[in-house]
């Protein structure tokens, strides 16, 4: 498998992408519910997810393809566990709402574990991607790693958790309380691609994550982590930016290097608020 060549073609189908959602986001969007959770989507979703599975297909027809709006695609012969995750809108409600942060992701895995992530930014026409073990690279070319920043008055944070996760869930509450007091200022997009490409190029200090969604974490992981960033369990383990498995597999904090200790401070502290809760 070339990875080089399978980037590119990410990168174009994003790019092409980002130019319909370039064009039509400013104006009125045909906005649809989307399960029972208060989710959406939008004609825009399914336009800009077609048009990415058209171009992956026509590359890569043996792929397994599961796609945020239409489901799992197989390929035509299934071949060695390469499966794309693909989110042609990711920061739908945003886009409902009129506020213009949305990214358009695509990662490539092989057998469940990313090797490959793709997060464009279509108001700004920024990209950013990363092969596993080769770098992460934007707009200026390779991502050296998060700068160094003052944080005598707190980081800034980006939180994201899934659809599933409900309001009055306690550990949620209890980990956006401890960091609404530790942080200098808590980020919530509602575009977890997004705040992952910030993290990578160093405008936010970190991030936590509770049962996050699947489809998007592996691409905007892999990018961070190449970028530098480390990314752990809540409990201190090893972290895998995996689609698969339950939701609670998918709780973590992210940062510098120098950093991750503070994050997992903060998730002691949140324990330490509300005794009585399982394990976060």
């Amino acid at each position: 498998m070339d990875l080089e060549h399978a980037r590119r073609v990410a990168v174009e189908a994003a790019l092409a992408a980002g130019s319909v959602l370039r064009e039509s986001a400013p104006g009125a969007v045909a906005v649809h519910d989307k399960g029972g959770s208060g989710d959406v989507v939008t004609d825009l979703d399914l336009a800009c997810e077609k048009l990415i599975l058209d171009r992956i297909r026509a590359e890569f027809p043996s792929h397994r393809i599961v796609a945020e709006e239409s489901g799992v695609h197989r390929g035509d012969r299934p071949d060695g566990g390469w499966t794309w995750l693909v989110d042609p809108l990711d920061g739908t409600n945003n886009v409902a709402i009129g506020l213009p942060a949305y990214v358009v992701g695509l990662a490539l895995c092989a057998d469940g574990r990313p090797v490959l992530g793709v997060v464009h930014e279509p108001l700004s026409g920024r990209t950013w991607s990363a092969v596993s073990g080769a770098g992460a690279r934007g707009p200026a070319g390779p991502l050296t790693g998060p700068p160094r920043r003052d944080l005598r008055h707190g980081p800034v944070l980006a939180w994201t958790q899934g659809h599933g996760v409900s309001r009055l869930d306690p550990a949620a509450r209890a980990l956006k309380m401890t960091m609404d007091a530790r942080a200098r200022r808590v980020l919530q997009l509602w575009a977890p691609l997004l705040c992952w490409a910030m993290l990578a190029r160093g405008d936010i200090d970190g991030m936590i994550g509770y049962r996050a969604e699947g489809l998007d974490l592996p691409a905007g992981a892999l990018i961070a982590q190449e970028a530098g960033v480390e990314i752990l369990g809540l409990d201190g383990g090893p972290f895998e930016a995996s689609a698969e498995g339950p939701p609670e597999d998918r709780s973590f904090v992210a940062g510098p290097p120098a950093l991750v200790g503070d994050l997992l401070d903060l998730v002691a502290e949140a324990r330490r608020l509300a005794p009585a809760l399982p394990p976060l």
